[in-house]
């Protein structure tokens, strides 16, 4: 067999079609061959070449879905022309706005067929985004006076919890006034930490979100 002199373009090809199969039929119903039948000729041999097994795929799809997300994170949390409140407020609007997320919602994906995609994006998040990007913020706050907490891991680890998954209507299947009233339950909760950090235009942000969501999903 020849030496592919393009490996960087099969992984990217593979991810590709991976992704795209797990998002339409769930990792689940998703084998390593429905893979191959997919990649326009690669055999099963250039897929084993770079992936042990349809596990690593889903860790390499995770990953690449969340690079760009934690890239816009370290951004901000290196900032220093805000403190710690005006950050989480920044990564609220700018997460929510980014022009991917249309997509995301449009591919609309069932989490319910992809449990084991799930988990790994609720590791990431817990292993992940709360210890280097989330954390550091409140801690800075903490410093700064803007963030009133005795328990900055927790609280960390609750407001990126609640946000991605609790509020993700891809997860619970959410209607849009379903994610109207669990935003505002969110805005109060913060509000009780002194975290006037959400508005009405990320909640209209997230209302079309759920609208795109809805409308991909019944098409």
């Amino acid at each position: 067999m020849a030496r592919n002199r393009h490996p960087e373009e099969t992984v990217n090809l593979i991810l590709d079609v991976a992704f795209r199969l797990f998002m339409e039929n769930g990792y689940e119903h998703t084998s390593i061959q429905d893979i191959i039948n997919n990649l326009g000729g690669l055999s099963k041999g250039a897929i084993y070449h770079h992936f042990k097994s349809k596990e690593d795929i889903l860790v390499a799809v995770t990953v690449r879905m969340t690079a760009e997300s934690n890239q816009m994170l370290a951004v901000i949390r290196d900032r220093s022309d805000l403190n710690g409140k005006e950050k989480l407020k920044t990564i609220f609007m700018e997460s929510i706005s980014r022009p991917v997320q249309n997509d995301i919602f449009t591919v609309a994906p069932d989490f319910h067929n992809n449990p084991k995609l799930l988990f790994s994006l609720l590791h990431d998040t817990i292993d992940n985004a709360v210890p280097n990007y989330i954390l550091p913020i409140i801690r800075q706050g903490i410093s700064d006076g803007s963030i009133k907490t005795d328990y900055p891991e927790q609280l960390a680890e609750l407001i990126l919890l609640a946000a991605n998954v609790w509020m993700n209507p891809m997860i619970f299947d959410s209607t849009e006034e379903e994610s109207y009233r669990k935003f505002m339950v969110f805005r109060q909760m913060l509000q009780g930490f002194g975290l006037d950090i959400v508005d009405n235009e990320m909640l209209e942000r997230l209302q079309e979100l759920a609208s795109i969501y809805q409308k991909n999903k019944l098409a």
